[in-house]
């Protein structure tokens, strides 16, 4: 295997107190796909850094390898400094660096280069900061958390783009689908120590079980032979203790070891308070429009949301999400059009903005709302130490300012003082935002066991297909039969969704391939009239050609699933293309064409399945 491009080795870093990094490594190969995992404050953003050469540490080495080429993406980058986007993005090329890429970028990206770049809005300074990273195609590619502040479309085409280019990418994302998409090898970061997985992240979440029970295992074991050391210690002949002077320094390590060992974090308690049961109608609009300007929210849309339904809001940045929810809520008013609200309801909002947060107050303030010891949970009086500890704070935080939190302590906090409200009705405006695997994971869980009505405006698609029961969905592009201010809702999840728009896509082309036909070749009357109509019932069975299709797809699917597999596998070796380069580009293009084949035979799959079901539905109702 070719050596290593970039490799810390027994990386150790320790602010203050418990150490951050105790041994940590990293190591990246050329055209590496790797991700960084692990729970909120575990080190990984300083670990990007010090593989950045921006952070200094205490003790291991950096070795990277002389003519390397790293560029950095921060989590928040300091666009300042610059007086155009252009400016700030062709800052980050150096000699040799072909400026009409940074230029491809700025547009791809729809950023206006002659911008202030203190201007910008969350997206927009997002986007710039990625083509700045992106624009030298560097041998290294570092990227914390580059889908915050991203529109799904935004994802997506950060997805191709980082798949198509040779940089070696280490990531560090809250997203699962755009790990699970790119990643190759997964490095866990946890209490300080760094353990690899080779393989993506689709794989690691059991692998990390299984290790995380072989270490409880192990403790168990640990503190049973400790408990028989005592005994002897206790109960031995006296001369034998005396003359064992090994066993019993054995006995003092093994209390060391038991003493040292870090135990894994705690995880967050994420609870809704219930309030009373609201009514089963629990909003309907009708035909509401709202438009600013000759900027076109919404036009003419009807929706009714029951008790217990759960609505994902997706589209692209500025397509009006935020101002639609304040329409569905009777926050605002409709240009025309009504929206009626249930009755009993206790709404409950989660801003992506954190606007409700002033800096300058203290965590125990924001929980209590400054108001002595006690936070009120529903009617329940709680002491704000113990509700702290539920969302994984420490008690020395209580006086901690807000502005000192980091983003996914600010997340917590946000979703700490919601819950504690009584609510039947939840509105969360991004709420997966700098929220760690194992947060997510619990207020996945905590949404599936709410007993009301939920609202998610989301860009993380994983996140939407679990929890979700249905989707309004912006269409303003035409191609989607949409314009301007046009939602539709589609049932299921974000996958549901596609899945959904690429079947009336194919059946737009259909009929307008129908349509071409009969005007270019008119029927002719027919002396009976009435052989057209059962010439059309004729047809609605399945063509043997379609019955064996029907059959045999699901068997093809399996077969390119397997051939999927094989080739991710053998791509996953980070020394392949070093060793056969042109192995690795066939392997690629197999590869893409492949799952090419197998969306292809789905689609074909779900056409045909459908087509079964509208015919043995319509020979029922016959």
């Amino acid at each position: 295997m070719a050596p290593p491009i970039l490799h810390l080795r027994d990386i150790a870093l320790t602010f203050g107190g418990t150490p951050l990094l105790e041994g940590a490594e990293l190591v990246v190969h050329a055209r590496d796909r790797l991700c960084l995992v692990g729970r909120n404050g575990c080190g990984k953003s300083t670990m990007m850094k010090i593989a950045a050469g921006l952070q200094t540490f205490d003790g291991g080495e950096r070795f990277l390898q002389p003519g390397t080429t790293v560029r950095y993406l921060p989590q928040e980058p300091d666009t300042g400094g610059h007086a155009t986007v252009r400016a700030y993005v062709h800052a980050g090329l150096v000699d040799g660096d072909a400026p009409y890429r940074a230029d491809y970028l700025l547009e791809t990206l729809g950023l206006d280069g002659d911008a202030d770049p203190n201007k910008l809005s969350g997206g927009e300074w997002r986007r710039a900061a990625l083509a700045r990273a992106m624009a030298p195609e560097p041998d290294i590619l570092l990227l914390d958390e580059p889908t915050n502040h991203l529109d799904l479309p935004a994802i997506e085409w950060l997805e191709s783009e980082l798949a198509r280019i040779s940089s070696a990418i280490v990531l560090i994302s809250h997203d699962r689908r755009f790990l699970e998409t790119l990643s190759r090898r997964t490095v866990w970061l946890d209490r300080g120590l760094s353990r690899t997985l080779d393989d993506g992240f689709a794989k690691f979440e059991a692998w990390r079980d299984t290790l995380l029970a072989e270490e409880e295992r192990d403790q168990h074991k640990l503190k049973r032979k400790i408990v028989r050391e005592e005994h002897w210690l206790t109960y031995g002949v006296t001369a034998r203790r005396k003359r064992n002077q090994k066993r019993l320094a054995d006995l003092h390590d093994l209390r060391r070891r038991h003493r040292e060992h870090r135990k894994v974090d705690g995880t967050a308690t994420l609870k809704a308070t219930a309030a009373g049961e609201s009514g089963r109608r629990v909003l309907e609009a009708r035909g509401i429009s709202k438009s600013f300007g000759d900027s076109v929210i919404v036009e003419d849309l009807s929706l009714r949301l029951a008790r217990g339904d759960r609505l994902g809001l997706v589209g692209p940045n500025g397509a009006g999400k935020t101002t639609l929810i304040k329409l569905l809520t009777g926050e605002l008013a409709p240009d025309t059009g009504t929206v009626t609200l249930g009755a009993n309801l206790e709404r409950m909002t989660l801003d992506q903005r954190r606007s409700a947060l002033d800096g300058t107050t203290t965590l125990g303030d924001a929980l209590t709302d400054s108001r002595g010891d006690t936070v009120m949970v529903g009617d329940t009086p709680r002491h704000v130490i113990a509700y702290m500890k539920d969302f994984l704070f420490q008690p020395e935080q209580r006086g901690t300012p807000l502005h000192a939190l980091s983003g996914g302590e600010r997340g917590r906090l946000m979703l700490a003082r919601a819950l504690a409200r009584p609510s039947n009705f939840l509105v969360l405006d991004e709420p997966t935002n700098d929220l760690d695997l194992e947060t997510l994971d619990l207020l996945q869980e905590m949404l599936g066991e709410y007993a009301g009505t939920i609202i998610i405006v989301s860009h993380d698609r994983d996140f939407l297909d679990r929890t979700v029961t249905s989707t309004l969905a912006s269409e303003t592009d035409p191609s989607l039969g949409g314009g301007p201010g046009i939602w539709r809702e589609y049932a299921g999840g974000y996958s549901d969704m596609l899945a959904q728009r690429r079947l009336a896509a194919r059946a737009r082309q259909t009929t307008s391939a129908e349509n071409d036909a009969r005007s270019v070749a008119p029927e002719q009357t027919s002396p009976s009239a009435g052989a057209a109509p059962a010439k059309a019932g004729a047809s609605r069975k399945l063509s043997f050609k379609e019955k064996h299709a029907l059959e045999t797809l699901p068997a093809t699917i399996a077969e390119l699933e397997d051939k999927i597999a094989r080739l991710q596998e053998r791509l996953a070796d980070p020394g392949l293309f070093a060793e056969d380069a042109e192995k690795f580009a066939k392997s690629a293009t197999a590869l893409e064409r492949a799952t090419a084949a197998r969306d292809a035979a789905e689609e074909r799959w779900l056409e045909l399945e459908m087509k079964r079901e509208e015919i043995e539905a319509g020979s029922l109702a016959g």
